[in-house]
């Protein structure tokens, strides 16, 4: 890194520690439902010797399984995984901040544009609250955003192998491939485009392969369960169903199930069904449009690589307010007019989610509070504006006539 890009990404991981010390210090208010007992399980299992997959389920891409172990590592006594944990995340939340700056360089971003982008994110982050660092979705986003980093940087080798390590660790990267291929296709050919597809899905493959040679029926089962979810009660369809219920009256049911509480009943699976092939249907959108222009833009492959990952969220069966970390990330990174509308409305999507995430959690639950519920369709909505904003074509200025 040259000195102009030093200081700005080390003054960036400082504010990054100082949000992460403000979360965890509790200031941006209590955790609420934690996930750390289940990692911590996974971790210490694998620490004693067994394997995951085979010995014990595990719901989670391989690639998960590094911030699970590392702690269980550190040491087993009581609370003590908690809090190593916590520091991994605050870690990569200082780690994020650090691409944010790099990426920007790398468009060519003014200071002032940076600045906005490593602010908007940190209080994003902040704004939702502590319980971001009881889930990995920070080490997921510092991955995939490290990915792009060095896709805009055209590192040919570097960039597929991080998205391949990204992918298996979290599947939702994996929207941002056809982004890459369609890139190097148009610029450098056919055969630096299958390079860079056979990079990715072999890196992908290289992390998955010992656990499905030891444990073929444990991987295909976590696989199943990643992407045959129920319809989650904070996804997009269920809001829709929830503002039907509080306001028609329409009857709902709701039971727990893939780590998460989902609507049930049939009108739930075609809510489901239909937000699946609208969320298909919205990424072949990015993908296409994307393709149609100049893939040669660095700024071009920012907006859509984010636009990919918004689709994904919003249109997705599962709403969980930790996602918003994923786009968070990757959102502040779009630079312009554009961008800064983005990131705007992706802060008011985290303050939506603030007001009923995890205080009135249950009740949105239990008896489907109309507050909450009316909350959960509000943000869900903004989201599906975001999209909007992020792969709308802004029409061109005509040239001024002699």
């Amino acid at each position: 890194m040259t000195v102009p890009t030093v200081v700005p990404a080390v003054l960036a991981a400082a504010a990054g520690l100082l949000a992460g010390l403000v979360l965890v210090s509790g200031l941006a208010g209590s955790p609420g439902i934690s996930d750390t007992p289940v990692y911590e399980a996974y971790g210490e299992r694998i620490a004693d010797g067994d394997m995951p997959y085979r010995d014990f389920r595990v719901e989670y891409p391989p690639g998960a399984l590094i911030p699970f172990v590392l702690p269980a590592l550190v040491s087993s006594e009581q609370g003590r995984y908690e809090r190593s944990f916590k520091a991994l995340m605050v870690c990569a939340l200082a780690a994020i901040c650090v691409l944010i700056v790099l990426s920007l360089r790398v468009l060519r971003a003014s200071p002032t544009r940076i600045a906005f982008a490593v602010a908007a994110f940190l209080f994003g982050t902040v704004l939702l609250g502590q319980f971001i660092l009881t889930r990995f979705d920070l080490y997921a986003a510092a991955l995939t955003l490290a990915a792009v980093c060095a896709i805009l940087a055209r590192r040919a080798t570097l960039g597929p192998v991080l998205l391949g390590v990204a992918i298996a660790t979290k599947i939702y990267p994996a929207v941002i491939l056809p982004l890459l291929v369609v890139r190097a296709w148009k610029k450098d050919g056919r055969s630096v485009a299958l390079r860079a597809l056979g990079l990715t899905i072999g890196t992908t493959a290289l992390v998955y392969l010992p656990f499905a040679v030891l444990a073929p029926e444990g991987v295909a089962r976590s696989l199943w369960r990643q992407v045959g979810r129920p319809l989650q009660i904070e996804s997009l369809g269920a809001g829709v169903l929830l503002a039907l219920h509080n306001a028609a009256g329409m009857p709902l049911g709701w039971a727990s199930g893939s780590g998460s509480q989902n609507l049930t009943g049939a009108v739930a699976a075609v809510a489901s069904g239909t937000t699946t092939i609208v969320g298909l249907a919205a990424l072949v959108l990015v993908w296409v449009r994307y393709g149609r222009g100049d893939t040669d833009d660095a700024v071009r492959f920012a907006r859509f690589a984010a636009a990919a990952a918004v689709a994904f969220v919003a249109f997705g069966k599962v709403g969980s307010p930790q996602f918003l970390v994923w786009l968070i990330a990757i959102v502040v990174v779009v630079p312009g007019l554009r961008g800064t509308v983005a990131t705007l409305l992706l802060l008011a999507a985290c303050a939506l989610t603030r007001l009923w995430f995890p205080e009135t959690y249950w009740d949105l639950v239990r008896r489907f509070d109309p507050t909450a519920s009316w909350l959960v369709l509000a943000r869900d909505l903004v989201l599906v504006v975001l999209f909007v904003v992020l792969v709308v074509r802004l029409r061109a200025r005509e040239p001024a006539r002699a």
